[in-house]
């Protein structure tokens, strides 16, 4: 019983603090946040490295997810003096705060894909959907 109380009690100040809460959810929970941030969490990386890492994103979608994370203060771009010119991102320690819950969530993905997958099967064998 006591456990539903303090769910409860974290529901409602979610709930509270939805105002806050929604808008900074917004910039970090898209599709490439999470693994661009893994990628550039342990040393900074170069735009063609960390798209090489994350197989299937286009050149376009890194490019507008790093000038947000960096609007948002979660990476550093570093504009390299080399030839040809490179550019370098950094993550910043806010973005490094991140690693602990993204960590978590990779590690519950990786835990739980294979039962998250078969249940969308059985959900969609029983409504005939696909």
């Amino acid at each position: 019983m006591n456990e539903y109380t303090d769910l409860e009690a974290l529901s409602q100040c979610a709930f509270d603090d939805m105002a806050r809460v929604r808008p900074v959810l917004d910039k970090i929970a898209d599709k490439w946040t999470i693994l661009i941030l893994i990628v550039i969490c342990p040393k900074p990386s170069r735009f063609n490295e960390i798209k090489r890492r994350l197989d299937g994103i286009t050149h376009k979608a890194l490019a507008d997810a790093l000038k947000r994370l960096e609007r948002n203060g979660l990476v550093t771009r570093t504009v390299l003096p080399t030839q040809p010119i490179g550019v370098e991102y950094a993550i910043t320690p806010l973005g490094h705060s991140l690693r602990q819950p993204f960590e978590a969530l990779c590690t519950w993905a990786a835990a739980n894909g294979p039962i998250v997958e078969a249940a969308a099967q059985r959900y969609d064998g029983s409504t005939g959907r696909r």
